[in-house]
């Protein structure tokens, strides 16, 4: 039997090729999602939790929720992973890519719930992961760009091949792992059907640029936001 597992979520390309890549070696069951104090935006994406919950019920996850201020983050985020462990899962999945500090927090966490942290992307060339991404079929858009280094005309915009030509242009990493851009999946093959979604607003929030995406069921699937749409 495959091991149980939980996949930390946060809505955007990593955390689904981190899925895509485990699909075959463990049985994930639920999905994990940090959120604000008052639970009205993703931690990470700056997400609605309308869209969050949309995307888990697609893959057919469990979504365990966790609460939280950045300083309040690590205690959150281990009352999720308390939660998930009920489920039977021993491994959590993660999309980490770079940089120690972030591998150090999901080691520590999850040695402290007794879980064992799997890290399928980790080390790996990002430009590689941006080209298997795009080549699994999904469906990512950008939602937030750090100002000052990608334009607020980017947002909405799904990634494609073509793009990394323009990100490397910019100096941009293929990923975003210095923190350049976000992005929410839309559409993948392990989704049960397409999210569909409408611009909001576009606002500059703590030195990025963020289009608020709002979840719409009464559109047709073509109706899917692009770059023309923002």
């Amino acid at each position: 039997m495959k091991p149980r597992a939980a996949l930390s979520w946060s809505g955007g390309k990593d955390s689904y090729l981190a899925l895509h890549r485990s699909v075959s070696s463990f049985d994930v069951v639920a999905a994990v999602t940090m959120f604000n104090e008052d639970g009205s935006r993703s931690r990470s994406h700056g997400l609605r939790p309308d869209v969050v919950d949309a995307q888990v019920r697609r893959l057919g996850l469990t979504h365990v929720r966790g609460h939280g201020s950045w300083a309040s983050y690590e205690t959150g985020y281990r009352e999720a992973l308390h939660q998930v462990r009920s489920l039977g899962v021993t491994h959590v999945i993660f999309g980490d890519i770079m940089y120690d500090s972030n591998r150090e927090f999901p080691e520590r966490v999850c040695a402290a719930e007794g879980l064992v942290c799997v890290e399928p992307l980790w080390g790996e060339p990002t430009k590689s992961l941006f080209c298997e991404f795009v080549a699994t079929g999904a469906d990512a858009r950008i939602v937030t760009v750090r100002d000052g280094l990608i334009t607020p005309a980017w947002l909405g915009r799904p990634l494609t091949l073509d793009m990394l030509a323009e990100l490397d242009a910019l100096g941009i990493d293929p990923c975003g792992e210095h923190g350049e851009y976000h992005t929410v999946v839309v559409n993948a093959p392990l989704f049960s059907s397409d999210l569909r979604v409408i611009p909001g607003q576009t606002v500059c929030f703590d030195g990025c640029w963020a289009l608020d995406v709002l979840l719409d069921e009464r559109v047709p699937a073509e109706g899917l936001v692009d770059a023309a749409g923002v």
